[in-house]
C-alpha cells in the first residue's frame, strides 16, 4: 500500500518509510468493491478521504432529463472527490461507481486533519490538488454549457491558441477530451473528421492547425 501511495499526488515527495510511519499514528480502512458497486451517491455527505489503491472507479452525474454524464474515471493512486472533504456543502457532486474489482483507502476527516497538521508537505500537496480539481471542474462546467461537440472543441483549441497562434498542441488524448466535453469518444472522433472536411482545422498527430479562425469563433457565439 505504501509503495502505491508514494506515487499519489497527496504523498508526492515522501518515501514509503515516511508514509508508513505517518499511518501508524492514524486510523484508516481498506475497503473492497466489485464491478458496478456504488461507492458514494451524489449528494451524500463526504466526511472522508478516499484513494484508489487498485482498479478504478467512475464518477457520473445525472441531469434533470435523466441523461447520465460521465465526469471522469479515477485510477490508482488518485483520490476521489478531494475538493469536497471540507467546506459547508461537503457532499459528493457525483455518484461514484466501481468499474472493476477495486480497493480504496478510506481516511475519515478527523484522521486526515491529523496528517495535514503533522506534515507540511502533505498539506502543500493537498492545497495544490484541490486547486487543480477546482480548475478541472470549472473547465468541465464551461464546456458542458456549449450545445454541440463542434462548439466545445472550437472553444478548446481557440483557448489554447489565444489570438497569436494558428498551430496548437493537444495536451489531452481524444478519450480525455471526450470525457471533458461530456460526449462519447466515437461522437468526438466523428466531429473532428467533419471539422477537417469542412476546412476548419487540420490535425496531424497531436498538432491542430487552425485553418478558419473566423468560422470557429462563429461556432461558439
Amino acid at each position: 500500500m505504501y509503495k502505491i501511495l508514494s506515487d499519489s499526488i497527496l504523498f508526492k515527495g515522501l518515501s514509503e518509510w515516511n508514509i508508513e510511519n505517518l499511518f501508524k499514528k492514524i486510523n484508516f480502512q481498506i475497503k473492497r468493491y466489485k464491478p458496478k458497486d456504488i461507492i458514494a451517491l451524489s449528494g451524500e455527505e463526504c466526511n472522508y478521504l478516499m484513494i484508489v489503491l487498485k482498479g478504478y472507479v467512475k464518477g457520473e452525474m445525472i441531469d434533470y432529463s435523466g441523461k447520465t454524464i460521465k465526469i471522469e474515471d479515477v485510477y490508482a493512486p488518485k483520490p476521489i472527490a478531494i475538493a469536497f472533504i471540507f467546506g459547508k456543502n461537503n457532499k459528493f457532486p457525483v455518484t461514484v461507481e466501481a468499474v472493476m474489482d477495486t480497493e480504496l483507502l478510506v481516511i475519515y476527516k478527523s484522521e486526515f486533519l491529523k496528517l495535514l497538521q503533522t506534515n507540511v508537505r502533505i498539506l502543500n500537496n493537498f492545497l495544490n490538488a484541490i486547486s487543480s480539481r477546482s480548475q478541472f471542474l470549472s473547465n468541465k462546467i464551461k464546456f458542458l454549457s456549449f450545445s454541440t461537440i463542434k462548439s466545445k472543441f472550437a472553444q478548446y483549441i481557440l483557448e489554447l491558441a489565444k489570438n497569436d497562434f494558428y498551430i496548437v498542441e493537444l495536451k489531452q488524448t481524444q478519450q480525455q477530451l471526450s470525457e471533458l466535453f461530456g460526449v462519447t469518444r466515437p461522437s468526438f472522433a466523428r466531429t473532428i473528421r467533419e471539422m477537417q472536411k469542412e476546412g476548419l482545422i487540420k490535425i496531424e498527430k497531436k498538432q491542430v492547425e487552425i485553418l478558419n479562425r473566423k468560422a470557429l469563433i462563429e461556432l461558439i457565439k
